[in-house]
């Protein structure tokens, strides 16, 4: 799975003009199920979200987690961070999970969320979503969990 995760003072997505998903402190999460991709990686993936000290804490220190300040997700699907440019200007998105499955996926991360005792929003998978957000810092952090590295 690939996630770009942002610290956000507040974020909101909208569909079709309705409010799906609004959170005030916390992580806006897109988020992308791959081929190859299972339930265990996306567990893993949200406990790794979960626990990561990117929040200040007293001392202005990255060194709290969501967990620790209080703060909810907003989990949004974005099969576009499957985009492989590296030929020509058209990205090609043939890396993500089939829709079904990168559903199954994308829902299984947010109830894994919920699970760890984080708040969780989300969006509509597959729906054309306006999102907004007040990004603090900034602080965005990429991590796929295919990458050896």
């Amino acid at each position: 799975m690939r996630a770009l995760i942002q610290r956000v003072a507040h974020a909101e997505v909208v569909v079709d003009g309705a409010s799906t998903g609004k959170i005030g402190p916390g992580l806006l999460i897109l988020v992308c199920a791959m081929q190859g991709d299972d339930a265990a990686t996306g567990a893993k993936l949200a406990a790794k979200i979960a626990k990561l000290r990117i929040f200040q804490n007293e001392d202005g220190k990255m060194n709290c987690s969501v967990m620790d300040i209080g703060g909810s997700a907003l989990v949004v699907s974005q099969f576009t961070l499957a985009a492989d440019t590296s030929r020509g200007n058209r990205p090609g998105f043939s890396r993500a999970a089939p829709p079904v499955e990168g559903k199954a996926l994308y829902e299984s991360f947010a109830a894994d969320l919920a699970d760890l005792g984080i708040q969780v929003e989300t969006g509509i998978f597959g729906a054309d979503m306006k999102v907004s957000l007040l990004n603090d810092g900034p602080v965005t952090i990429w991590i796929d969990t295919q990458d050896p590295a």
